[in-house]
């Protein structure tokens, strides 16, 4: 997205990190200014220019997905749990009819969804797995899409009797499968988890090509997401590029790039996370379709063999250690068994890898070679923040319409409780569907909770608001089932949904005198229960926020480590700057003796050359008088030979000497670095947990009110949740 056609500081200068500009004592300006012309030295230098970078910027149409987020362009994962495309492929075979790769669609789907709601499944012996994936497979047997809220009734009422040979109640009892719908339902009904079900269907077609059929590269960003998160979105992802390419006729010429960075953890030698197989099958079968992967890692002991193995191109780039460089020959080592591979000969090439220059094996090629990459087109800045995303994607967003399905607004109304005077009245937004739809009376409330430690450096407020059902009897909130909301401004809309039904309101709701007592009741529950488990690190002396996970804090916490890191090696730096810089100096001067020598021990080899020649000529045609000075003067000028030659010998020596003091330096720099480096690793640094309650001062309840909540009778009619909380 950062590419600039003119080259002017004023297209970078937006990009420009205030923090880096002081960083580096400068202004955004200047900064912006200098990177302008530094990256059109480095384009022309290449023979590239602005009129190259617009034609780039033309030739595609890039768009930015953030799933989970509207940063970027949201994007539905709903689509993966709809039957595969039926037809046929354009090479008239048929299409994603096989039934293994339809078990390993299922299976990789279903066991990325269970780890977002925190079940680690084994396909074979998991219960969950197996019930989840025979409702999956029932529904796609009969042509059926299944959405999360489908899967959910699913759940409690399969559409088949037995699992196996085992009725389903012998299998797994209603009671527990209960659980396992109330697990998914939970998911469902998660604040934020809406935005899962907005935008683009999950359509490889559209992220590779516009609707106009113009290319498209499509960026997935995933960084904001958990573990869980990521995995189940890598899983859809893959999968559904699978399906892709199994529609295409075959090809040998490349028809479109998978690419991934960091492939840790998704692809790994002996586990078998969700996301393997798909990969797995890319690595394996994606070139007959045309379709090219290209995985990024930081080590290929990281990645299933089979898969490195698959991989036609390696590029190793620069390792700061020689233990990097030992575990990447010992991995192509194993990947290459059988094959001609000369270790000595790749430790000597991975040994002078500079910056910039990797070390490319092919398989069309007799032997690795080393090449250096050209300046890139677009400017190499670093990954680009959420609100950075969001500025990119601002006009690219749907206009999403706030009016209701028309088969909603076709149903009869149902009379809207009347409200009593005094008591607020709030409603919440609902998901565009069909079935009729009807909204329940819930309790919601605005807190605000004060956290303080002096000694853990904490000192913050949080904004939040709680929604619960009634309890049955009294007709008093139960705050023990409320869920945690965003700001009631956040979830609240104008009005219903036009000829919605409504559910009566219990009795206690229709008194005023009541909210006031149900105020006190959260604060209460909210003094006993409120506390938050912060996590804190002794160095750096870092402590999370309240609502902070472990996973954004170690990478608060990383950011941390790397600043200090870049400072110590910045005095690394400074401390061995002059030794290296008289090193390379002499080196210089050593080079240069041994050219100057080389040169003369030429012109001595032509003069004695030619004396020797003009002797013989003078014995042959001249008196002994002159043959017998010329034979002298030939005789002095070949010992004048051998001693140029020894002087470059000499030279040569001086030259290897300074040469290997400079690598023994630069190695020893590089250690400290290392040493440095793994001293300061995030996920080695242990953390502490700090338990801090909110003072019953510190604890304020704003705005409580009666909120409105849709929900929707599906067509197995069970009602569910329809808010777009």
């Amino acid at each position: 997205m950062l590419t600039f056609p003119s080259l002017a500081s004023a297209e970078f200068e937006p990009w420009i990190d205030p923090a880096e500009a002081a960083r580096k004592g400068t202004t955004p300006a200047e900064l912006a200014a200098k990177t302008a012309e530094t990256w059109k030295k480095g384009l022309a230098d290449w023979g590239q220019d602005g009129d190259r970078i617009r034609r780039l910027r033309e030739s595609a149409d890039v768009a930015i997905y953030t799933p989970g987020s509207h940063a970027g362009l949201p994007l539905s994962i709903l689509r993966s749990f709809a039957p595969p495309a039926g037809g046929e492929s354009t090479d008239g075979a048929a299409a994603d009819d096989e039934p293994a790769a339809r078990r390993d669609r299922i299976s990789a789907a279903v066991a990325g969804l269970l780890g977002l709601v925190g079940i680690a499944a084994d396909p074979l012996r998991s219960r969950e797995h197996i019930l989840l994936s025979a409702i999956v497979d029932a529904a796609w047997s009969r042509g059926n899409a299944l959405d999360l809220a489908g899967l959910i009734g699913a759940i409690q009422k399969p559409p088949f009797e037995k699992v196996g040979v085992f009725d389903v109640e012998t299998f797994y009892p209603a009671k527990e499968r209960l659980e396992l719908a109330m697990a998914v339902n939970n998911l469902l009904a998660s604040p934020g988890f809406g935005v899962w079900l907005e935008g683009e269907a999950l359509d490889i077609q559209r992220l590779l090509y516009t609707p106009e059929g113009k290319p498209r590269i499509s960026v997935l960003s995933i960084a904001h997401l958990n573990d869980a998160e990521r995995m189940l979105v890598v899983t859809l992802v893959a999968n559904e590029l699978v399906a892709w390419m199994r529609r295409q006729p075959g090809t040998a010429a490349l028809r479109a790039i998978f690419y991934m960075d960091e492939i840790f953890g998704y692809f790994p030698p002996s586990a078998m996370p969700p996301s393997k197989l798909p990969m797995l099958t890319i690595m394996k079968q994606g070139r007959a379709f045309g379709l090219g992967a290209v995985l990024a890692t930081q080590n290929p002991v990281d990645l299933d063999y089979k898969g490195l193995s698959n991989a036609g191109t390696w590029f190793i780039g620069r390792l700061q250690t020689e233990r990097d460089q030992q575990r990447v020959i010992d991995g192509l080592a194993s990947a290459l068994s059988g094959a001609s591979f000369d270790r000595a000969t790749l430790e000597k090439l991975m040994a002078g890898i500079a910056p910039r220059v990797f070390l490319m094996r092919n398989v069309n090629d007799d032997a690795p070679i080393l090449f250096r990459t050209r300046w890139a087109m677009s400017w190499l800045r670093g990954p680009l923040t959420l609100p950075e995303i969001t500025r990119l994607m601002k006009d690219r967003k749907p206009q999403v319409s706030a009016h209701a399905p028309a088969s909603v607004a076709k149903l009869k109304p149902a009379a809207r409780p009347l409200i009593p005077a005094g008591i607020d009245e709030i409603f919440l937004g609902a998901k565009p569907g069909t079935g009729e739809l009807v909204y329940r009376p819930r309790v919601i409330a605005t807190a605000e909770l004060h956290y303080a430690d002096k000694a853990a450096g904490i000192d913050c407020w949080t904004r939040s608001a709680w929604l619960a059902p009634f309890a049955d009897g009294d007709g008093a909130p139960d705050w023990e089932q409320a869920i945690r909301v965003r700001t009631l401004d956040a979830v609240a809309v104008p009005g219903p949904v036009e000829g919605a039904g409504f559910a009566e309101p219990p009795a206690a709701a229709l008194a005023a005198k009541n909210y006031s007592e149900w105020s006190r009741a959260l604060a209460a529950r909210l003094y006993q229960e409120g506390a938050v488990e912060l996590l804190a690190s002794k160095a750096p002396k870092l402590t999370s926020n309240p609502g902070e996970n472990e996973g954004d804090f170690r990478a608060r916490l990383a950011q941390a480590l790397r600043e200090h890191r870049d400072r110590e090696v910045a005095k690394l730096r400074e401390k061995h700057a002059a030794k290296l810089t008289a090193i390379e100096n002499r080196l210089r001067t050593a080079g240069h003796r041994v050219e100057r020598e080389k040169s003369q021990y030429s012109q001595r080899k032509l003069d004695t050359v030619i004396s020797i020649g003009t002797s013989v000529l003078g014995a042959i045609f001249g008196g002994r008088s002159t043959a017998a000075t010329r034979a002298g003067s030939a005789a002095r000028s070949a010992g004048r030979v051998f001693n140029e030659r020894g002087d470059i010998a000499r030279a040569g020596e001086s030259l290897e000497s300074l040469t290997a003091q400079r690598d023994e330096l630069l190695r020893a720099i590089e250690q400290d670095v290392a040493t440095l480096t793994s001293s300061l690793d995030p996920s080695s640094i242990t953390l502490e947990r700090l338990r801090i309650a909110p003072r019953k001062s510190d604890i304020a309840i704003g705005r409580i009110a009666i909120a409105w909540e849709p929900w929707r009778n599906d067509a197995d009619g069970f009602p569910r949740p329809a808010s777009t909380l």
